[in-house]
């Protein structure tokens, strides 16, 4: 079973930006979509975005649209999340979440990491 590690958190000011990595474990990796989600205090957890097993597809929340970036290296076993312009409703944890099926990802993965903090100052 794939086990995921996310790093790359921090404090950043309003407009600067940050690189997440979410590290995998296992042979597996490339067959896992990936996906990251966040949890601001008070509040649920989000998706945020999410990208298929080979890179081709992409989905992002609107709130991140034009501002976020995920990628992935199979190679590596590693997924990013690329974090543009933030502001400070961008704080919450990151987590790292990973599933078999591109749609189910969005709702209910099977995998999720330990989360990393993200604030932004304003």
């Amino acid at each position: 079973q794939v086990q995921l590690v996310e790093s790359g958190g921090g404090l950043v000011q309003a407009g600067g930006s940050l690189r997440l990595s979410c590290a995998a474990s296992g042979r597996t990796f490339d067959n896992y979509v990936m996906g990251w989600f966040r949890q601001a205090p008070g509040k649920e957890r989000e998706f945020v975005a999410k990208i298929s097993t080979r890179g081709l597809s992409t989905n992002y929340a609107e709130s991140v649209k034009g501002r976020f970036i995920i990628s992935r290296d199979n190679a590596k076993n590693t997924a990013y999340l690329q974090m543009n312009n933030l502001a400070p409703e961008d704080t919450a944890v990151y987590y790292c979440a990973a599933d078999f099926r591109f749609s189910a990802l969005t709702t209910t993965p099977s995998l999720w990491g330990q989360g990393t903090q993200v604030t932004v100052s304003s």
